[in-house]
């Protein structure tokens, strides 16, 4: 006899793990409000917000965002804060983040 286990809540990533997310909150991605919860990549929210690039390429710039998601590559890198450069998959999404798309290097803008 073959069994047939069924999804359930309890059968989800957080549910095995006993995991429950605190409350969400709000970072702002070029101005717009983007919902996060607690312990979510810069990448990972904006995945969950439909944005897929949030860079372009120094050369031709060409639109990038995650690739391989653990931090070997740099194609997620990001303007978070005033900061560029930030690999967006390894850095913890915090409440009031102001993340940029990145032009090219993301220093264009800032003086020497």
């Amino acid at each position: 006899m073959i069994r047939i286990r069924r999804r359930t809540a309890a059968r989800t990533p957080a549910g095995v793990a006993g995991a429950e997310p605190g409350p969400g909150f709000e970072i702002t991605f070029d101005g717009s409000p983007v919902h996060a919860l607690p312990g979510q990549s810069v990448a990972a929210v904006l995945w969950a917000a439909s944005v897929l690039s949030w860079r372009t390429t120094r050369v031709n710039g060409e639109p990038r965002g995650a690739f391989c998601g653990i931090g070997s590559c740099f194609d997620c890198l990001v303007t978070v804060n005033g900061l560029p450069g930030r690999r967006a998959c390894l850095l913890p999404a915090r409440p009031g983040d102001v993340v940029t798309t990145q032009e090219g290097d993301g220093h264009a803008g800032l003086l020497h």
